[in-house]
Formats: structure tokens, C-alpha cells, sequence
């Protein structure tokens, strides 16, 4: 047996298409408001890049992101909402959202909320960093990855986290490896790093990255910006 835990394997196979979108709960322009031109070209580009994985045609679509306990799972009946900001949003993670359904944390509430947007009705699930790899060795078939996370938030001095010299070059290194189709290097995307810079995204781009590593990927980059001192980071990659 090998001695390697199930979210540092790479997984073979399947098709894979993959998204990859920032979850700032500013992204619905009901929740944005008047801030919503500032955000028009942000959510173009998601959609742009949900539509592409979309395109493939996949049997499943899993949602990965932070938040949420351990080895949970979100399915049929889970969802979240965005009250905490001020906007009464009920997202439905897939079908009716259910009253003994988990609640969604930030990522896969805004990550159902774009496929939502998208008119997607196929399955959904909707993981953790840690268990995407052992989710996606079980899915036969076509399968999308939507892949929540943001850059880090010290990118200006009125970004969340006050301005850090490194992390608009630590955000550069993973723009240039979601351009590049370059899983390997976002395999290895240091962790500490991303944590000290407030990069929330990090987990969910090495777990992407080692998940497909030694798989042939065509990339487009879409956007890369720092809007409100938070980069934000969305790309497309199909695998073949």
C-alpha cells in the first residue's frame, strides 16, 4: 500500500476540465451594488472560464475549496447564503436547499452561485482541498473541477491583510503557472507562504496541481488583478 495520503496522489484517466475563480463574496452584483462595474470584468472572466469547463460536457463537476470540516462532502440539499453581507442570498449548492442541509462555507457558496449563473443543472459535488484527489480517483468520465481561491490580500495598502513587498510576486508565480498549464508548479506553491501573504487559494491550487500532475494541459489566463488589494486570479485549464 503505498504510504503516499490520498490528497498528494496524482490522478490519471479521466478527462478533466478545470476552472479556476476567486470566491470574494463582492462577486454577485447584488452583493456588490454600486461596486459592481468594479467588478464586471472580474465576473466576465468567471464566467468565461465556468463556461469552458462547461463545454467539455463533464459528468460531475466538483467544487473544491476551504472551509467546511474534514472529509465533509456538499451535495443535493446543502447550501449557504451571503447575509453576512448585509444581502439576504440563499445559494443552493444543488437541487432545493434542504432545512437539515450543511451549510456551505464562503468558496462553494459562490462557486454554486457560478454555476448557477451558468444554467448548470448536472451533478455537483463540492470537497475540500484535502479530499479532491480521493473525489476525483472515484469519478469515471468527463469530469470539471471548479477550483475556489484567492490570491493574497497584502497586495495594496488598503488590502485586508495592509501591503506586503512579496506578495504581488508570489501572486505573479501563480498566474504564470495557471498561464502556463503548469501543475508541478502549482503543485508546489509554498504553503507557509500563501498562509503569512493571506493567499486563502493556496491549499486548493497545490491540491489541483498535484492531482494532475504528468497530465497534458491547454491554459488561458483571463484575469489577474488586485481590485481591492486581494489578487484575484482566473484561469481554465482542459486536461487531456
Amino acid at each position: 500500500m503505498s504510504a503516499v495520503p490520498p490528497a498528494t496522489r496524482a490522478i490519471p484517466g479521466s478527462t478533466v476540465a478545470v476552472a479556476f475563480c476567486p470566491s470574494p463574496p463582492l462577486l454577485p452584483p447584488v452583493v456588490s451594488g454600486r461596486a459592481a462595474v468594479e467588478t464586471a470584468a472580474l465576473r466576465g472572466a468567471c464566467a468565461d472560464a465556468v463556461a469552458a469547463l462547461l463545454a467539455r460536457g463533464p459528468d460531475a463537476v466538483v467544487v473544491v475549496g476551504a472551509g467546511g470540516a474534514p472529509g465533509v462532502r456538499f451535495g443535493p440539499g446543502d447550501g449557504g447564503d451571503l447575509r453576512g453581507f448585509g444581502v439576504d442570498l440563499e445559494v443552493a449548492f444543488s437541487g432545493p436547499v434542504h432545512p437539515d442541509g450543511r451549510r456551505l462555507p464562503l468558496a462553494h457558496t459562490i462557486g454554486a452561485w457560478l454555476l448557477n449563473e451558468a444554467k448548470h443543472a448536472g451533478t455537483r459535488l463540492g470537497v475540500g482541498p484535502a479530499g479532491l484527489a480521493e473525489v476525483l480517483a472515484g469519478l469515471p468520465g468527463h469530469v470539471g473541477v471548479l477550483a475556489m481561491g484567492e490570491g493574497s490580500a497584502r497586495r495594496t495598502l488598503k488590502g485586508p491583510g495592509y501591503l506586503d513587498e512579496a506578495a504581488a510576486p508570489f501572486d505573479a508565480a501563480v498566474s504564470a503557472a495557471l498561464a502556463a498549464g503548469d501543475a508541478a508548479a502549482l503543485a508546489a506553491v509554498d504553503a507557509a507562504e500563501g498562509e503569512r501573504l493571506l493567499a486563502a487559494g493556496v491549499p486548493t491550487w497545490c491540491a489541483v496541481g498535484t492531482a494532475l500532475s504528468a497530465r497534458t494541459i491547454t491554459a488561458t489566463l483571463r484575469y489577474d488583478d488586485a481590485p481591492f488589494g486581494v489578487g484575484y486570479l482566473v484561469a481554465d485549464w482542459q486536461v487531456a
